[in-house]
């Protein structure tokens, strides 16, 4: 089967990361606590945009609450790449062949509004325009070279220590950790009335 992987468009490597938009608000948060191996290593707290990127977010959060009895409780990150990024969400195959959402399976490139600004921001996996499903990134560097490919629809708010820790983690050639990193909890929480804004301007993680 063919395995989901993130456009890597050199070309556009050196793209301007300022984006002119306004600081998009976090709607609801999501909890991923994380083991590598046997080790529990920490807790992910990523900020999700629904007002910004709402079917996207929905998708994202429905999976990560269990709310229709699947999810990505219990899922690897299957795909890391040092000094790139952490790939996973294949609740279907678990290891990146798998096409699943809330809405049946593939679904349309929402839009391309926030940009892979740096470290910890949280991005749709595809396999081209409008093959969006379950799984999904989070950057460890700016990737301008993924803008206008991928939907980033989220932010790391706590945890970019956990998200360098997977990325340390050994792999083969295939960029598969030779460890099982797995999501062996997770869970969520409305985040509108808290009035958190991520800021465009700061390209660093939170």
């Amino acid at each position: 089967m063919t395995q989901l992987y993130i456009i890597q468009i050199l070309a556009g490597m050196f793209v301007a990361f300022g984006t002119g938009s306004n600081p998009p608000l976090v709607t609801d948060k999501v909890y991923f606590d994380v083991n590598v191996g046997d080790e529990p290593v920490g807790t992910i707290v990523l900020g999700l945009f629904g007002d910004t990127a709402g079917k996207t977010a929905r998708n994202f959060l429905e999976l990560a609450s269990h709310k229709n009895g699947y999810g990505y409780k219990g899922t690897k990150f299957h795909r890391i790449i040092s000094e790139f990024m952490i790939q996973g969400g294949d609740y279907v195959k678990g290891d990146g062949s798998g096409v699943g959402s809330i809405y049946g399976g593939y679904f349309d490139d929402e839009n391309f509004a926030l940009k892979h600004l740096g470290p910890g921001w949280l991005s749709m996996a595809n396999a081209g325009k409008n093959t969006n499903g379950c799984q999904f990134f989070i950057t460890l560097i700016p990737t301008p070279w993924l803008d206008g490919h991928h939907t980033v629809f989220g932010k790391v708010l706590e945890g970019m220590d956990v998200v360098e820790k997977i990325s340390k983690t050994p792999t083969d050639a295939t960029d598969k950790p030779m460890s099982d990193v797995v999501i062996t909890n997770s869970r969520t929480e409305p985040a509108r009335d808290k009035q958190i804004y991520v800021d465009l301007s700061n390209t660093e993680a939170s």
